[in-house]
């Protein structure tokens, strides 16, 4: 089997929050390269003084964090999802995948992104790719660019088929941490009546914007800001949803019932199955009530009112 190798460059002092980042990418773990201690270990662990030169040469202020993908894996929704998790963390990093840095994936990572169907009524389209079959299903034009969300990533997707199960023609939706703009644009094709997206990085609204437009909507229908949270946000949806990381739900849990209308529904993904049940006091705390947990891949979504 063929595997794509993603190094990930952060400062030795981050290597802990870093590589719990990248271990939610990969179910088999990770390989970290870290010599900031490399004298005190080598003797710790096999009793030696001795050390190759080259070791020695090692860069002790970085570490070096290694991912391997399997073949048919999606590298750029890969290094797209790290990436944005890396900045919410304010961790510092470089990200080189077979030995291209992140810019260059460009065009070669459009191989792994192929036509997708999602639950009962939609279809993921990606826009280079003119042969396909959707059925009946909503056609979903999308080209993330370097923004995350194509539909691949199980927590993009779970979100994605809560909303296929639920969105209605009378719904208005509001997007928190909105990336390529697919959850809002998803809703837009459902049915919903208006769809309201915010993103902390100006690339991704920039992109949303431009997916939006492909598929037919524009402001004041729907629309795309840059913003942390909701601080752009000004009216009550029916549906909020947010597909970020546990520790910015359950921050954004304080705050979110300002953003619902009576009866509205919260769907909250990108949780490693791990911090699930902390985000799930956090939400309940907050007054929210649980209606939903799913679970696949090691990720959790939860759907709330």
């Amino acid at each position: 089997m063929q595997y794509t190798e993603v190094k990930i460059f952060v400062p030795t002092s981050d290597t802990e929050r870093a590589s719990g980042i990248a271990m939610m990418t990969v179910p088999y773990g990770i390989y970290i390269e870290d010599y900031s201690e490399l004298e005190k270990e080598a003797w710790e662990i096999a009793h030696i003084d001795l050390i190759d030169e080259d070791l020695l040469q090692k860069n002790r202020d970085e570490s070096v964090i290694h991912i391997y993908l399997e073949e048919g894996m999606n590298p750029a929704e890969a290094v797209s999802f790290i990436s944005e998790r890396l900045s919410a963390e304010n961790i510092t990093y470089k990200i080189e995948t077979e030995g291209c840095s992140e810019e260059d994936w460009a065009d070669k990572w459009k191989a792994y992104f192929k036509p997708t169907p999602i639950g009962e009524r939609l279809f993921i389209r990606p826009t280079w790719i003119d042969e396909y079959n959707s059925g009946n299903r909503a056609i979903l034009n999308i080209e993330p660019g370097a923004a995350f969300g194509t539909g691949t990533h199980d927590t993009t997707r779970l979100c994605l088929e809560v909303l296929d199960e639920i969105v209605t023609d009378n719904d208005t939706v509001l997007d928190i941490g909105c990336g390529s703009g697919i959850l809002a644009i998803a809703s837009m094709l459902l049915g919903a009546k208006e769809g309201f997206g915010v993103d902390i990085d100006e690339i991704a609204v920039k992109t949303a914007k431009e997916n939006g437009k492909m598929n037919g909507f524009t402001e004041p229908e729907l629309q795309f800001v840059c913003g942390d949270l909701a601080d752009k946000v000004n009216k009550k949806y029916s549906i909020v949803v947010a597909n970020i990381v546990a520790d910015i739900i359950k921050l954004f849990s304080t705050q979110v019932k300002t953003f619902m209308l009576p009866g509205a529904k919260f769907i909250a993904s990108g949780i490693i199955d791990s911090r699930a049940d902390e985000v799930c006091l956090s939400l309940e705390n907050a007054g929210l009530k649980i209606l939903r947990r799913i679970e696949n891949g090691g990720w959790v979504c939860l759907v709330c009112e």
